[in-house]
């Protein structure tokens, strides 16, 4: 589960090195957006270096839209045994999955990596992309989770959305659904722009989550240990899970499926979801 990854513009050499010492669990190094046309090559060569020189970091590359004369050389360049994955923009369609994989399957081919070892984080971010986001993610078994583009996608829809957003829920419930339908990890939620404002990121975040986003994409270094606070299980609700799973196992030995804990009834469902707090707790333990 990744609670926070942060974008990193590929041709900026200090933000780069400062990555070592952030606490977000992926880092997105991105191609795309956030490079100049006249700047992608350097940008390029930049993280192709940074990848192969860095390990024990999640690592994705956003690469150039498959429509672009970018694209191909993207993945040319950046395929390497310390990069876990690609995030794709614009992906509105499976056949943009399709073409993905593929040229995937042939840098890892020549390589020496094995199949499937990279990853693919396709952004939806357009109208015909949230009505495909099923096919979308059942194009291939590289697609790890979707991630939500929120801002393209208000663009491209004509969407006026107030500080609540409560314009994107469709949206956003109709990725976790459809992550879940196919199979997928549940989806990351959309950057918050607003980078001096806390409060509305943590919010946004925790709405976020209410939803079931597995975590949110992240812009700026101060906005890392909010998401991931936000992501991580409480003291307190690590400490009820660690109740309803000793009790819910005291009620099978004793021949019963269910059992109540502070007054409320838990079955399966509920013993299952604390399993989960305790899991993600354990594993965030040391980096909120």
């Amino acid at each position: 589960m990744l609670r926070t990854c942060m974008f990193i513009p590929g041709d900026k050499d200090r933000r780069l090195e400062k990555v070592r010492a952030l606490s977000a669990d992926a880092f997105i190094f991105d191609l795309e957006d956030a490079v100049a046309e006249e700047n992608k090559k350097s940008a390029r060569q930049r993280v192709k270096r940074f990848i192969e020189n860095t390990e024990h970091i999640t690592t994705f590359v956003r690469v150039n839209a498959v429509d672009t004369d970018y694209f191909l050389e993207d993945i040319q360049e950046i395929v390497h045994a310390n990069l876990d994955g690609i995030v794709l923009p614009m992906t509105d369609d499976r056949e943009k999955i399709v073409i993905a994989d593929y040229f995937l399957g042939q840098m890892e081919k020549r390589n020496n990596l094995k199949s499937g070892s990279v990853s693919i984080i396709p952004i939806i971010e357009t109208a015909s992309g949230l009505h495909n986001a099923y096919t979308i993610g059942s194009a291939s078994q590289r697609v790890s989770c979707l991630a939500f583009g929120s801002e393209d996608f208000i663009l491209n829809t004509n969407i006026s959305p107030d500080e609540e957003q409560i314009q994107l829920l469709y949206a956003r419930s109709k990725l976790v659904i459809d992550s879940k339908a196919v199979g997928l990890d549940p989806p990351i939620d959309s950057v918050y722009t607003d980078i001096h404002n806390d409060e509305g990121l943590k919010k946004t975040a925790k709405e976020g989550k209410k939803l079931g986003f597995q975590g949110k994409l992240v812009i700026h270094p101060g906005q890392i240990p909010i998401v991931n606070e936000v992501f991580s299980p409480s003291a307190k609700q690590i400490a009820e899970a660690e109740r309803i799973i000793d009790a819910y196992n005291d009620a099978i030995l004793n021949g019963s499926g269910a059992v109540q804990v502070n007054g409320k009834m838990i079955d399966a469902p509920i013993a299952e979801r604390a399993k989960m707090i305790l899991e993600t707790g354990e594993r965030y333990k040391n980096n909120i």
